[in-house]
């Protein structure tokens, strides 16, 4: 019998074909460990008035509820061992932001663990539906949500990060409710190596593929999958 020879599959083909299985794996260990190591009521403390290493309340920025703001991603039902791990990173220089590292820096590992079970223990603000599958000439934010651009070896947004982006474990976020914006300014944090390319170096990949039309074509089709209005800029900084 031939076996598939991935090797002459493009990366992106590949890793989108197996990162649902690892992500699901993933999740129950991740889930299990961050819910020993963080503590909820801990982390509330900290998201509502900071902590006593210099901190900022995390709600002054990210929303009273972990809903986010302009300029801010909604961490409320992200999956802690997601949120920990970005923070660790942000405390590290592996991902650089110049408002988000002083504050992980500020603290603790347990704090961290603290932080993200709060916002994990959250409700997620959007659900798993799908659109109608999209036909060719459709808009482009559906067809790439729901069936991604294999010609540019770029894989449905749904595959990896669930129905509706969801989110699936800790190593696909939910993104069904970020803004054009965010979503943009995290592909260019991808394209100068600002941040963790992701599994198998996936969302690095698929990051130098889309255009600016595609952010946008796909925020506003996750906004009108969810009821929402179309996805507005944040104010321009004086």
């Amino acid at each position: 019998m031939n076996r598939l020879n991935t090797k002459t599959l493009p990366r992106a083909w590949v890793a989108a074909g197996i990162c649902m299985l690892m992500a699901t794996a993933a999740w129950a260990q991740d889930n299990a460990k961050a819910a020993l190591q963080g503590q909820a009521a801990a982390g509330e403390k900290i998201a509502r008035a900071g902590s006593a290493g210099g901190a900022a309340a995390c709600a002054s920025c990210h929303g009273a509820n972990g809903e986010g703001q302009a300029g801010f991603p909604a961490l409320a039902g992200q999956h802690a061992g997601y949120l920990v791990r970005q923070l660790n990173q942000l405390a590290s220089g592996a991902r650089q932001n110049p408002v988000m590292a002083p504050m992980a820096k500020a603290l603790s590992e347990q704090e961290r663990a603290d932080v993200a079970a709060y916002y994990a223990s959250l409700k997620l603000s959007i659900k798993p539906v799908r659109g109608p599958l999209p036909g060719k000439k459709d808009d482009d934010g559906a067809w790439l949500v729901e069936r991604g651009r294999w010609a540019d070896g770029i894989p449905a947004c749904a595959q990896c990060h669930g129905p509706g982006g969801v989110g699936v474990g800790q190593d696909f976020p939910a993104i069904g409710h970020l803004t054009a914006d965010y979503m943009q300014a995290q592909v260019d944090a991808w394209n100068k190596g600002q941040r963790d390319a992701g599994p198998l170096g996936l969302m690095g990949a698929v990051a130098r593929k889309l255009t600016a039309e595609d952010i946008q074509a796909v925020a506003t089709y996750y906004q009108r999958l969810h009821g929402g209005a179309a996805p507005q800029a944040a104010p321009a900084k004086p």
